[in-house]
Formats: structure tokens, sequence, C-alpha cells
């Protein structure tokens, strides 16, 4: 039986089940079948305290209450009960992190704590790093990427530069991938998700090879046969000027531009496979395969225009602009698409990728020494409506290919002498190139006379940025007395980035206008920096430590590879600088009750310079980054898990976060259709430029003083609670249910404070139940993830086409196109496993 979960009868049915199957889980309820005997009483087990838990957040083993970090983590099993198997799930339960998907620039923000990085260009690298088995994933394009089959994942909230290299200012989230086993096991696993009509399954296996190795095979695959956002536009007409004769296509042969479908229509495959070899006790060498392939339709399926000044479209008049699970886009005319490069008839996003790490770890006597080797390689393909509004008047696709690909070493040694003291010291070594390729179609641009693949492009870009990273790592670790330790460290970076910026072809009507297709811009940067670190944490007893450290974090500058080059832009233009951060943090981690609750409090104050954004100039299509400024974040966590001897099988936990994230005194763009009135003066940013005998006159372009305006997707209050029980509900069986939610106060969406783009005060719910049997062998899940059903908005940009008079008071603020997260979903799911 399908079950519509859109249709308030079938959320009764499934309501009701989940309280039927929650009352037959309580510990009163009992049922036997007629004629059996009820089961015999049997000796009963100790009871369950909050465990250990094993965290390598700075580059060793150590349980997550001792580690002087602010640490939130998933453990495997929790990953697998609530199906958090992608970035998005993982922000959608944890406090204070906010990802956003985006189709163009990097793919996606990062939030932690109210510091990111806007997603707008593909030049700039995230600033919640990613890390995956110790390597160093910066793309915003790992959004992308199916997580699943793990041991564990990490959140580290701050700046964590010492062990995690020169992105990490705002945070890191480490992910564990599983290894192989010591005896054979397996496990498949299929499930329907009833809203995207979706059927995904997967499954391992692993175990010994002889007496020294082991191996671990996992594959996943999905395909919706439904969609979870409605595409509302109707056909569209585009009538193309041919530049050198000056003729309008004719009416009887209009382009004629179909509604896209509606998203995201996801498929994926992925395949990871683990070879683990340890000939001795002193040696262990693991070698991972990964690839994955990603596909949705639609293009910028989740975006929506939600917000506009005075409630309705600016490019399409009359239409509202309301929050929710829809969007307008339409497919570029197929006579169009086949005559140009880089895009096809459809919008879609495609996303390949695949990499290779070999970890070896050996002990030499006293010395722990790790190798972490991995070349890694992406490909993003996408073909997308760019003015989101499917609009008569104003029409704007793109295409786009960029490719990534990335190697890097580390070596690190760390000592365990018996003594006071110890250290560990590393050396990193990285290689990248990005290739970046990307064509508009607007503005009823043709030019019959053109080279093949341009006729009906307004133009195109190329550039490339080929990265070097050279870095070395320390640190001092000193037991003053068995109960207190305090550690010093720093990291040294050296880094260049090596990049050009091309337009190889721009309609005679907008060349030497509005683009440049004579220069060849190329820029050779270098960046140093030393980032130190210093903490002391005091075991004030084995279940109680205090902590505090001083801790400093760099993101290195870079080049704005997908900007435009204009004949008045100047070359330095499409570079910024480092961003970097400096502040305290504090804390208090406690084990109570008999170690029956997990109680956890810690405090902070960042500095955060130089602020790396984006901004899109809507009028020429053009993201560019620049740096704004400054921003501070305080804030105080509280987190917990309760879990009493009491009742077997029950624990809550929860946590409550308030933190105040604002910009500091910094010139940075206006936002579109800012009002002088409201603060945004011509020329303020860059100052306007007078004709000399050489160089044409530049006009300034607006700024604003950002002082005191929260920064983006930074809400001031996050909470969340969790419940969970299982139960013995007849012999060989038990039953148990989850039910985990967030809350999140209101926060910008915009990076340079739009007031429309405010997303409002929510709470998300996800609840699980399940019936298994007591061996494990079989497991029955009902899995549903916002059950509130509420539209919310992750990230945003200025619609194209819109955002008028900025800098003026004949002004209107630009239309906010959102990136919405997921609507509420419902999977039943199977899963078989051998013990």
């Amino acid at each position: 039986m399908l079950i519509d979960t859109r249709n308030p009868n079938s959320m009764r049915v499934l309501l009701l089940a989940g309280s039927a199957l929650a009352t037959f889980a309580s510990p009163g309820a009992t049922a036997f079948a007629q004629g059996t005997e009820p089961p015999q009483p049997q000796e009963e087990a100790a009871p369950a305290t909050v465990g250990d838990i094993v965290v390598t957040a700075r580059r060793r083993a150590e349980s997550a209450q001792d580690v002087p970090v602010a640490v939130t983590v998933i453990s495997g099993q929790e990953i697998a009960r609530r199906d958090l198997t992608s970035l998005e799930r993982i922000a959608a339960a944890t406090p204070q992190l906010v990802i956003g998907r985006n189709v163009s620039g990097s793919g996606a923000q990062l939030t932690l704590r109210g510091i990111g990085s806007n997603s707008l260009s593909i030049g700039v690298e995230q600033s919640v790093a990613v890390i995956v088995d110790g390597v160093y994933y910066g793309q915003g394009r790992t959004i992308n990427e199916g997580f699943f089959d793990l041991a564990s994942m990490e959140i580290l909230k701050g700046p964590q530069s010492l062990f995690f290299g020169k992105n990490a200012t705002a945070g890191v989230i480490s992910i564990t991938t599983a290894n192989p086993t010591d005896h054979l096991t397996a496990q498949v696993r299929t499930g329907y998700e009833f809203n995207a009509k979706k059927i995904y399954g997967e499954g391992f296996i692993s175990g010994p090879i002889g007496d020294t190795a082991g191996f671990r095979v996992a594959v996943r695959g999905s395909k919706d046969y439904g969609a979870l956002f409605v595409n509302r536009a109707g056909p569209i007409t585009y009538n193309t000027r041919d530049t050198p004769t000056a003729t309008t296509v004719a009416p009887n042969t209009p382009h004629v531009a179909p509604p896209s479908q509606s998203g995201p229509r996801e498929r994926d495959i992925l395949v990871r496979g683990t070879l683990r070899w340890e000939p001795t006790d002193d040696l262990t060498a693991t070698i991972k395969a990964n690839y994955g392939w990603n596909k949705t339709y639609g293009g910028a399926w989740n975006y929506n225009v939600f917000a506009c000044d005075g409630g309705t479209s600016t490019t399409t008049p009359g239409v509202a602009c309301t929050p929710g699970f829809y969007n307008r886009m339409n497919d570029i005319p197929k006579d169009i698409a086949d005559q140009t490069a880089l895009v096809k008839d459809h919008n879609f996003n495609d996303y390949r990728s695949w990499g290779v790490t070999g970890n070896l770890e050996y002990q030499l006597g006293d010395l722990a020494i790790t190798s972490v080797t991995n070349y890694n390689f992406n490909r993003n393909h996408w073909t997308a409506d760019i003015d989101y509004q499917s609009s008569p008047t104003v029409n704007i696709w793109g295409g786009e290919i960029s490719r990534w690909k990335a190697f890097s070493e580390e070596l690190r040694v760390l000592s365990q002498f018996d003594g006071p003291i110890n250290f560990l010291v590393g050396g990193y070594y990285q290689t990248t190139k990005r290739t970046f390729d990307q064509v508009v179609i607007n503005a009823n641009a043709e030019n019959s006379a053109a080279p093949e693949g341009y006729r009906y492009v307004q133009y195109a870009k190329n550039s490339t940025t080929d990265g070097e990273t050279l870095s070395a790592y320390g640190q001092l670790i000193w037991k003053v007395v068995p109960s207190v330790e305090v550690t010093g460290g720093v990291r040294y970076i050296h880094e260049t980035k090596d990049s050009t910026f091309f337009q190889p072809y721009a309609n005679p009507r907008f060349a030497g206008i509005n683009y440049d297709v004579t220069r060849r811009l190329v820029a050779d940067q270098t960046f140093t920096n030393w980032s130190p670190e210093a903490t002391i944490a005091w075991k004030v007893t084995p279940d109680i430590n205090v902590y505090g450290a001083y801790k400093t974090a760099y993101k290195s500058g870079g080049f704005s590879n997908s900007s435009i080059l204009t004949p008045l832009t100047a070359p330095d233009f499409f570079t910024f600088d480092p961003e970097k951060a400096r502040g305290f943090e504090g804390g208090v981690k406690t084990m109570l009750m008999n170690r029956q609750l997990r109680l956890n409090l810690s405090v902070y104050s960042y500095k955060y310079t130089d602020l790396q954004v984006t901004y899109l100039d809507s009028a020429a299509l053009s993201y560019n980054s620049v740096n704004a400024g400054s921003a501070r974040t305080r804030g105080v966590e509280l987190d917990f898990e309760y879990m009493p001897h009491a009742l077997t099988g029950f624990s809550l936990n929860g946590s409550v976060n308030y933190n105040k994230a604002n910009y500091g005194n910094g010139i940075a763009p206006c936002y579109g259709g800012q009002s002088l009135a409201n603060g945004c003066v011509p020329g303020l940013l860059v100052p306007p430029v007078a004709a000399t005998p050489t160089t044409p006159a530049r006009a300034g372009t607006p700024g604003q003083n950002l002082d005191g305006t929260p920064t983006f997707a930074a809400p001031r209050w996050t909470a969340t609670l969790g419940v969970k029980y299982d139960t013995d509900v007849a012999d060989g069986l038990t039953a148990g249910f989850g039910i985990d939610s967030r809350y999140s106060s209101s926060y910008l969406t915009s990076a340079f404070g739009s007031p429309l783009s405010r997303q409002g005060s929510y709470i998300n719910l996800d609840a699980q139940i399940h019936i298994r049997t007591a061996d494990e062998r079989w497991e029955l899940a009902l899995l549903g993830k916002n059950l509130t059903n509420r539209f919310v908005v992750t990230g945003v940009t200025d619609a194209s086409g819109s955002g008028l008079g900025t800098g003026t008071n004949v002004n209107r603020i630009a239309d906010q196109a959102g990136f919405g997260a997921m609507p509420r979903t419902v999977a039943l799911q199977l899963t078989w496993k051998m013990p």
C-alpha cells in the first residue's frame, strides 16, 4: 500500500500507526500468541550508561570528554538509525550548522556559528572544512557526495587550523568511513520514500582475507520517480536578434522554452572498496577507493523566489513571491541547445567523482608514525534557468563544466613517552587544479557568424587555478601534573595560486562594451601564515574536565574564477585576500549521576577579519568575491545526554545554544536595490576613476558599512531535543522509536543584510519507528524527516534582473531567490544483516 504523505488522512494513518507501535513498545505492554507461554525471566543485565566516544579531533585517538574542543559526535549506528546520509541531512539535525545547496558557484555554502562562505563563487573555498578519512575536501561540491557505511562523524566548532590546515576558520566536519571487520559480515538495506517516490538500496560485505588482511565493499544506489519541488512555469517564447543582420527571429519560427521537470528527480550510485593489511602488530596499511555519481533534474530545482519588494516579481509582474516547495523554470529551447556548447535542452546537474586514499600507521618504539596519501577528482556539469522566475521578458540560461583534482600527502609523528612531555609534528603537501568553462544565453543574443557552439551565446568564460600548499605543524604536550595538561602548537602555511581568466567569446553587440574579449588576466598569488594555538585542560575528577583555549585560524586568499571582465575592470578586482580568525574558547565536560548523565558547557568569543564573501552584480550577471571587513561571534553552548538506569533502552539528548554573530566595522557591497537612505553610498566600495589620456573613466561601485549587521545564516538561538526508546516486545523481537527535533530562531540569509532575506524561526521534526529481531538480523523501519513540512531557506542570491536603483533613492530591493531545504519525506526501510 502506498501512502500519500501530502494527504492529511494518510498522515493521520501514519501517526496512528506510530502511536500504536509506541504503545506496543512500552514497558507495560505485553502480547502473546494464543496457547503460548510468556517468556521466562532472564538474568538482569547491567544497566547501560552514557559511554565514552573516541574522537580524533587532535589527530590522535582520545575520549570526546577529554579533548579540549567543542565537538558534536554522531556514531555510525546513529547515522544509520536516522538515515543521515548527506551533509544536508546532518545540518538539519545539528544546531548552528546551516548548509545551502546551489547549482552554480561553489555548489554549496556551509555555515557554523554564523561564519561561513556563501556559495556564489567557485573560487572561494569553504570556511567549514570537510575531512574524509583524514583528507581535506575543500570544495562546496562535496555536498553532492553520498556519505554512507560510516564509522562516525565529528563536527568540530570554531577555528581548527592547527590540526586541519589552511581553510578551517569556522570549523570542521570530519567523516570516517567504516573499516573491514575481523569476521565475515554483510548487510543489505532497501527502502521506498513516498514523497519523491524514491527507491534506494545499499549494502556491504566485509571480512578477513587470511590472517593479516581484510576487505570491505559497500554500494549504494537510488532513483526518484517523483519530485519534491513542483515547477509552476509555463512555456515561454524566446525571440532572438541576429547581430550581423539586425533582424529578429520570424514570428512563425519562435524559440519555445518549455517548462523544465519538477525536481530533483535525483539518482545516484556510490561505491567504496577498502583493503586493510596488518602484517605485524606495529604496521597497518589501509587503502580506500571510491566512485560517486549524482544527477538531479531541474537544474536549480531547489530555488524558490520567496520574497520580493511589494510582494510580486520584478521580472514577472503580477506573480506573487511566496515561500514554498516550488519553482518557476524553463528549459533552453531545443533548437538553441543543439547549437550551443556546454548545455543541453533540459535543466540538470551531473556530478561525478572518484578518489583513492592510502593510510599507513607504524609504531616505531614510542613513536606513532602516520602517513595519509590521497588523490581525488570531481567533474560537475549543469544547465539551468538562472533568472529563476520564468519571466516573459528576462530569459537567462547558463551552462557550465567545472573540474577539480587534488593530490595530497600528510606525514605526522606522535610521541608516546612515559614522561610528562610529548610532541606531535607533521608536514602536509597538496597540489590542486581547477578548470571552469561557462556560457550564458541572455539578452536575445544571436550571431549567425559566430564560431561553432556560440551562435546563441551572449558571452563565454574560461578560467583556471593551479594551487600548491606546503605546510608544517607541531604541538608540545606537557602533563604538568597527572590531572593538568598544557599544550601549545603552531602551523605554518605557504601557498601559491596561479590563475587565468579569459572570455573567449562575446556577441558583437556586447563585446567591447559589457565584455572584454581582448585581455587574458593572469594572477600569481602567494600566501604565508603562522597559526598558533594553546590549550590547558584540568581533569578535576575522572568525570569532570575543565578546559580553555586560545586559537587562531587562516583561510588563504584566492581568485574569483566566475566573475566578469569588462573593459573597465581592474585586474586586481578578481583577487581577494586571506580570511583570519583569533579568539578564546573554554568549557567544562562532565559525566554525572553514576554516568547516567553527560553534561557539557562551552563559551567562546572569536573575531574574524577580512571575511570572504561573494555578491551578485545582477545587472552584469557577475559573481564578485571581496573581503567584507570583520565579524565577531560570541556564544554559549549546553548539551546533554541522559540514560537512566531505571529505564533500560531509553535515552534523552538535547542542546541549547546562544550565538551572536555580527559584522564589525568594514566596507562591503550593498545588497541589490539598497537605497541611499538605507546606507548604500555610491563609490564607497570601489571609488570612481577619472579618465586619463591612456585609460577611460571608471564608474565607482556602491558600498555600505555592515557594522552591527548580523552575518548570514546566524540564528541567535538554536536548540535540539531527542528521545529514543528500545524494548523487548516478544521472544526474539524488539521494537523502538526515536524523535529528534531542532529549533532555530530567525536569521538573515543574505551576506549583506537584505531585509527581504529573513528566514523566520522554525522547528524541524524527524522521527523513526522500528521493529527488529533480537539478533538484529532483520529490521523494518519507518523514517520521517521534516514532519512539520516547514519551508526553510538556507542560502540566497539576488534574482537576476532585479535589484534596481542601488545607491539611489529611486530603488527596488532585489527579489530573493532562496535555496530551499528538503520538504517532508517518509520512507519505509527493510534491513537484513549477517551478524
